[in-house]
């Protein structure tokens, strides 16, 4: 009998490295994706060494049309993938209209058009098999936008009402849908450029972090128990309430004013 296959995209570290480490463990071949040629290798030396399990690597930058195409060709020569966890993103601060707006067209190809074709290549096998699943990693900040992070969190705005909305077009196919929603995870997420000027780790209570391998923990638990939305910590349970509770404008405004930005 061979083992589930996987796919995991931006699964060079953090959250992505965790749900690899912890779907090796359980027997599952994977295929992990990112950019980082030397992490992924060293993942998947790893991977294969302790687990003895088939790990692919598959360099790809997901900005790029080029580099959705060759997840979407590896998708489509493995019919047998079972996991679909569609992980890579990042993250940007500051006021929107003080960006270019390349960077935020990269997010939205990210976060929205690579999962979306990414998802759209591994359905049809999974609704043909009746098996199967697919995790989209969105964000608590997709329940409580906040100013700062303007097209952040629209587009995991998108991922929630996608994975929702895909969830009840593929009722009784046996494929499932996943929403994964964590708040702040130690990972390389908040060690990129826009993050340089703060140390968020220092500025952010400790209280509010949680490591990647508990996140990628309790996903995997919630897609047992068939839960669409999956957001780990008490914490971030009650930010994305409160969000859903009409919230979210209060929390804008404090930003607003930490931005310095007027606000009404």
């Amino acid at each position: 009998m061979t083992n589930e296959l996987a796919l995991i995209t931006g699964a060079s570290s953090g959250i992505g490295a965790a749900f690899a480490r912890q779907l090796a463990e359980r027997k599952v071949d994977l295929c992990i994706t990112g950019r980082r040629v030397e992490n992924l290798e060293s993942i998947a030396a790893e991977l294969r060494e302790k687990h003895k399990v088939r790990v692919d690597v598959l360099v790809a930058d997901l900005v790029t049309n080029d580099g959705i195409g060759k997840v979407e060709a590896w998708i489509r020569s493995n019919p047998s993938l079972s996991l679909l966890i569609n992980n890579a993103g990042f993250g940007t601060r500051g006021l929107f209209a003080n960006k270019p707006s390349g960077k935020y067209q990269e997010m939205i190809t990210v976060h929205i058009t690579a999962a979306m074709r990414l998802t759209s290549a591994a359905l049809p096998e999974m609704i043909k098999a009746q098996r199967g699943a697919v995790i989209n990693v969105s964000s608590v900040t997709a329940f409580m936008p906040l100013a700062g992070n303007a097209v952040y969190a629209g587009t995991k705005s998108f991922l929630n009402a996608f994975t929702q909305s895909l969830s009840f077009e593929l009722k009784n196919t046996g494929v499932k849908m996943q929403l994964l929603a964590p708040g702040f995870t130690y990972s390389d997420f908040h060690k990129r450029p826009d993050y340089s000027k703060t140390n968020t780790y220092d500025v952010i209570p400790k209280f509010m972090w949680m490591n990647a391998d508990d996140v990628a923990r309790t996903s995997l638990r919630d897609l047992e128990r068939n839960k669409l939305f999956c957001i780990p910590g008490t914490l971030n349970k009650l930010i994305a309430f409160a969000g859903r509770s009409g919230l979210a404008a209060l929390g804008s405004k404090v930003m607003a004013r930490r931005y310095k930005m007027p606000s009404k």
